[in-house]
């Protein structure tokens, strides 16, 4: 049975075989989650982000690729580009931020990755409402499991502060 669960902490501390990166669409090193990532990992994050650029252009929202994870104690860095609230209806945003979490564990799951840690995606600068993310992110992990068994072990979400870890805590039950 997969264990899904919320800490606070820092994502790129944590000691799983993948990390999510809260990635832009042009997969050029930014700020928030994506900068923590690429300060902490090492240029070789950005040197293989610019290479999937160059081979398939920018990523869709809700699209998600993975690269080496550098320095950083993961094995992969799963990078997913969220949407960004207000630029689309918020039924396509709920169903492409779904779409981050059901993709990055599908790439976790092709890369033999048996845990995999999620930062709270879209919701810094991306403006994305912390319950409606905090529930979008619970619903799509829970349903993932649920059709995939055994794709997993161990889904981690690392939140930023208390309050969302909370948060995270009261949707999972």
């Amino acid at each position: 049975m997969t264990s899904i669960r919320a800490i606070k902490g820092d994502i790129t501390e944590m000691e799983v075989d993948a990390i999510v990166n809260a990635a832009n669409r042009e997969l050029i090193p930014g700020g928030g989650v994506d900068g923590a990532v690429h300060a902490a990992g090492g240029p070789s994050i950005a040197q293989a982000t610019r290479q999937i650029r160059r081979e398939r252009g920018d990523l869709e929202t809700g699209d998600a690729v993975i690269t080496t994870a550098g320095e950083l104690p993961a094995r992969y860095v799963v990078h997913t580009a969220g949407p960004i609230w207000g630029e689309i209806s918020e039924y396509e945003a709920v169903q492409r931020l779904g779409a981050c979490y059901h993709n990055s564990l599908d790439l976790a799951s092709a890369n033999n990755c048996r845990s995999i840690a999620f930062p709270n995606i879209s919701t810094g600068v991306y403006g994305f409402p912390l319950r409606l993310a905090a529930e979008t992110a619970t619903s799509a992990v829970e349903s993932w499991v649920e059709s995939n068994p055994g794709g997993v072990e161990e889904v981690v979400f690392v939140c930023f502060n208390e309050e969302n870890q909370s948060l995270y805590e009261e949707l999972l039950g």
